[in-house]
């Protein structure tokens, strides 16, 4: 996977978070993961495995397109 892909995914979940006004512990608490993860999900440095992109998705109850930013 491209670099730009990472970004693009941590940049849709960092829009996302944003937008809700949801703080990154509170993120992590319902994924049951850590905060520091949330973080690096978001400046691309990781990936979250699809299993967690799923959960991100229903959380803010958008596509998985939409989340990872993927376009026919």
């Amino acid at each position: 996977m491209k670099t730009n892909e990472k970004n693009r995914i941590g940049e849709n979940i960092r829009n996302l978070r944003r937008e809700r006004e949801v703080k990154q512990i509170t993120l992590a608490l319902e994924l049951q993961i850590g905060r520091q993860s949330v973080s690096a999900y978001e400046r691309g440095v990781t990936l979250p495995d699809i299993y967690l992109l799923i959960r991100i998705a229903d959380y803010f109850d958008v596509t998985l397109d939409e989340l990872t930013g993927r376009e026919r």
